[in-house]
């Protein structure tokens, strides 16, 4: 769980951008994707196989 706390004199701009940074870094958006819709095995087994590809030709 992501936390920030913001400090005394800290605008609430800053802290918001602290946030979002610490969100991304914790790959929470890229999570919320993947589990937007139901994905049936099949199509999981598809995606993680063209990862695997992508990840060996780099």
């Amino acid at each position: 769980m992501t936390k920030v706390m913001v400090g005394q004199n800290e605008h609430i701009e800053s802290a918001l951008r602290r946030f979002k940074r610490q969100v991304s870094k914790a790959g929470i958006f890229a999570d919320i994707k993947s589990h937007r819709y139901f994905e049936t095995p099949i199509e999981k087994k598809k995606r993680k196989e063209i990862a695997r590809r992508k990840k060996r030709f780099r």
